[in-house]
């Protein structure tokens, strides 16, 4: 089981996100802001961030660039959600060092396949 740090402003979105987490076998922890986030992520370290970028106070990108700074964080897989399907957006993000960009709205299938290539397989038991 992974921990994974859901950051997202929209409160039935973040609920969405982390109950399909929880059925994907992980633990989900959500943060209702980029500050929140943040510190959920030093606070406990997380196996994979999902992250909206339009956001305050922090937005995503902010959220990005504090956790490169932390040698400890740095590391941490990090996917944008963002409802913009813009190229430039995305370029900008992964740019950024973002390693994916998932726009919303989503379907499952597209987040299985983040979990899938980001964080541990949960074995059955």
């Amino acid at each position: 089981m992974a921990r994974i740090l859901v950051i997202e402003d929209e409160a039935p979105i973040r609920a969405n996100l982390l109950r399909f987490i929880r059925l994907e076998g992980h633990e989900g922890m959500g943060a209702a802001n980029g500050q929140q986030g943040l510190q959920a992520a030093l606070d406990s370290p997380p196996a994979l961030i999902l992250c909206d970028i339009m956001m305050s106070p922090l937005n995503g990108m902010d959220v990005l660039a504090a956790l490169q700074r932390h040698p400890a964080l740095q590391h941490i897989p990090f996917i944008f959600l963002s409802a913009s399907a813009e190229p430039e957006r995305l370029e900008e993000a992964l740019r950024s060092g973002a390693r994916g960009y998932v726009t919303k709205p989503f379907n499952f299938a597209q987040l299985r396949t983040v979990l899938q290539q980001y964080v541990p397989a949960v074995s059955a038991t």
